[in-house]
């Protein structure tokens, strides 16, 4: 039953008033002759307006008129407004209002959302604001710097922070101090459902809400989908998750003689990846496999021997397993079997006991339903499926399996290392939210890498993401992002509410990063492990060849990093070592005319500049791929091309190293990108980058992507501690 209740305008006001918004001088009055003595107090030009508890759009019924001169044309337009009230509409009444007029106008509002709970909207608003759909959101309470941040969200931000037509820039402070004020009354109040601010009219520079619909409904002690319990500390998560990523033996039950089967395959990744613990492979008939016996049950597992299983048994099975299991000591347990939540009511009965075993026994257990889990610290392969990375400081999580194999591929092809990788399954106990949790406190994490396609506890999701990135970066991939989910509401705030823009917002709101493809993902979160985070935006290209840094440089304008103007000592340093015809700016083309050293010393110079926060390193593998053809070609290795080819795949490891160490010793990020990564691999110039440890990006617009992650990543860990 809807029992929500839409205040009046005026009534709407009255509760904002409190909140920083800034409203225009009005009245509320009876009648025609109130309305006209009202609009000469306030001063003529003014807007007359028919309101009532049930008159929510005022506009799509003609109930507002503008720009009333005097009296008469009030006395006329109230009769008229009058006249078109409804039974419907309940009680009414006029309200007089000073004129506000602006060229710009946009929509706040408060919103409250069935997982995240109160929500603050900011947009381009007026009666085209659903049309437009610029608007982010940012989840209650909403800080100074949140509101900033929300704003330069704006894809029409220009509008607020610079001057338009003969107007000023928006007050900024003004704009902020009415978001932070809508935030801390969704904290407050849980009565109220959702809060229309359309339009807010910018007055010169002052933003001036003319329209106010708030609506009630019933009060709650906590949102929606709240979780309860308390946050562990690092010291309790690194000891629950101990079992998982280190344990010093694992029980592989339900093993099996055949290679197509999970059993056999779980068993041989362990053996063959080298896992350092000890392996107790059970099997009833306690056949050899892969050349060595195994146990007939859990039973006969030594005491304490074994603190992880990993489960390849029936469904119907596994509660007597995981009772078996405790008595031996196991505290953690990955259940890669099927038929429990996704198939059916008979699979989530079975599901909630298992989940029900594995709680009364102290038990940590991922899936069912699952992949495998795999931490390269102890190298384990826990896995029914390949591949096992090198290892390194990603850690992915994923509630898919196949996303986790497409991560480590990646880890496998560019040699930038993973620490712990675990595929969900059905996130029956243990949810994507805990595994951030846990990798937050991990010192072998550097960044965390994962998909997700629903949140089944928006509270738990917003602590966790807040208290992850407050410590490194969260690289983030949504499946499900078209579905739009629209709220049925009066409200311009409500209907403009999709999960996705609500979402999207909270995401931007904590910092997490949001690339558009499961590549590019890897790619930011290679870049993020394996690279200095830049103190600010100011960017280099340096090339050997023209093209690429222009495109380059028109990626970098794209995605809003500044393409600084060459510093002067830079560029007399430079003329001193290339010939004239060097582009003498930025981006830096030394158009051929480098010598043997002259890329290495460049690129020193260039990152130890002071106004130099990143580069992006362009042209490696052009000598590589010169010596390649050299020595692949018939007249090899005579006319002093052995020679020659040799010196070309040394120079490309230079060139890689010397990028390394230029990035290393001025803690400034260099970023190196070369199609050849993907065309011709085995180039010493994509090699040499992948032999320093970092990461070769296959085009320009790739890096100035990854980046702007990295620089996203830096302004918000630097705006978050003020």
């Amino acid at each position: 039953m809807n029992t929500s209740t839409t205040l009046s305008e005026f009534a709407s006001k009255e509760l904002l008033r409190d909140c920083g918004v800034s409203f225009a001088r009005e009245r509320q009055v009876e009648d025609a002759e109130a309305a006209a003595k009202a609009a000469g107090e306030i001063g003529f030009p003014v807007v007359l307006k028919l309101c009532g508890d049930a008159i929510a759009h005022k506009t799509e019924r003609d109930l507002v008129h503008l720009a009333l001169g005097d009296e008469a044309a009030v006395r006329e337009a109230a009769s008229e407004l009058l006249g078109k009230a409804t039974p419907e509409d309940g009680e009414v009444s006029l309200l007089v209002a000073e004129m506000v007029k602006g060229n710009r106008e946009l929509i706040l509002g408060l919103v409250r959302d069935e997982q995240f709970g109160p929500c603050v909207l900011l947009g381009l608003g007026g009666i085209l604001a659903e049309v437009q759909g610029d608007v982010t959101f940012a989840a209650t309470p909403v800080s100074e710097v949140e509101a900033r941040r929300m704003i330069s969200a704006l894809e029409g931000r220009a509008l607020i922070q610079q001057p338009f037509r003969g107007e000023p820039a928006v007050d900024e402070d003004a704009l902020v101090e009415m978001i932070v004020g809508l935030g801390r009354l969704g904290c407050e109040r849980s009565d109220i459902a959702s809060v229309d601010l359309n339009p807010v009219i910018i007055a010169g520079s002052r933003p001036v809400a003319v329209d106010a619909l708030v609506e009630l409904g019933a009060a709650t002690s906590t949102d929606a989908g709240a979780s309860e319990g308390a946050q562990l500390d690092d010291a309790a998560l690194l000891a629950r998750y101990e079992p998982l990523f280190r344990p010093k033996g694992v029980i592989v039950a339900g093993v099996s003689s055949h290679p197509g089967k999970f059993g056999f395959a779980t068993l041989h990744n362990l053996r063959r990846f080298g896992f350092e613990g000890d392996i107790f492979p059970v099997k009833p008939d306690q056949a050899e496999v892969l050349g060595a016996p195994t146990l007939p049950d859990v039973s006969q597992v030594p005491d304490g021997a074994a603190d992880l299983v990993f489960v390849c048994t029936p469904n119907k099975a596994n509660v007597e397993l995981l009772r078996a299991c405790a008595k031996k000591g196991v505290r953690a347990a990955f259940v890669t079997s099927a038929g429990y939540g996704e198939a059916g009511p008979e699979g989530v009965a079975l599901q909630e006991e298992l989940v029900r075993t594995a709680d009364e026994l102290g038990i940590l257990m991922i899936g069912p339903n699952g992949q495998g889990v795999i931490s390269t610290s102890v190298s384990m392969c826990a896995q029914i499926v390949p591949p096992y990375p090198p290892a390194g400081g990603i850690a992915v999580a994923s509630q898919s399996g196949n996303l986790v194999s497409s991560f480590l591929n990646y880890a496998c092809g560019t040699g930038v290392g993973v620490s712990k990788a675990v595929s969900l399954g059905n996130s029956a106990q243990t949810s994507l939210c805990d595994l951030l949790d846990y990798f937050a406190a991990d010192d072998d994490t550097k960044v965390v890498l994962a998909y997700l396609e629903g949140v089944a506890d928006g509270e738990h999701f917003k602590r966790s993401v807040r208290n992850l990135t407050s410590r490194k970066p969260l690289v983030l991939v949504k499946g499900g992002v078209a579905e739009t989910g629209k709220r049925a509401a009066a409200s311009h705030t409500g209907a403009l509410a999709s999960d996705a823009r609500v979402f999207d917002g909270i995401c931007r709101q904590y910092g997490v990063l949001r690339p558009g493809t499961v590549e590019e993902a890897f790619e930011w979160a290679a870049t993020l492990a394996t690279q200095p985070v830049p103190r600010g935006k100011n960017t280099v290209v340096f090339s050997t060849v023209g093209g690429w840094g222009v495109l380059a440089a028109d990626a970098c304008a794209d995605v809003g990093l500044d393409l600084i103007p060459l510093p002067t000592e830079l560029r007399e340093a430079i003329d001193q070592m290339v010939p004239a015809r060097w582009s003498r700016n930025n981006p830096i083309d030394l158009a051929g005319g480098e010598g043997r050293d002259t890329i290495a010393e460049v690129l020193s110079m260039v990152a130890g500049h002071p106004d130099v926060d990143a580069m992006i390193h362009l042209g490696l593998g052009i000598q590589g791929a010169q010596g390649g053809v050299y020595a692949s070609g018939p007249f090899y290795p005579d006319h002093g091309l052995e020679r020659i080819a040799t010196f070309h795949a040394k120079q490309e490891g230079r060139y890689a190293e010397a990028a390394r160490v230029a990035s290393d010793e001025h803690d400034v990020p260099v970023l190196s990108a070369t199609e050849l990564v993907h065309t011709h691999p085995e180039n010493p110039g994509p090699t040499g980058v992948t032999v320093q440890g970092r990461y070769c990006h296959a085009s320009a617009h790739r890096a100035v992507r990854a980046l702007k992650a990295l620089v996203d990543y830096a302004e918000f860990r630097r705006g978050s501690n003020g």
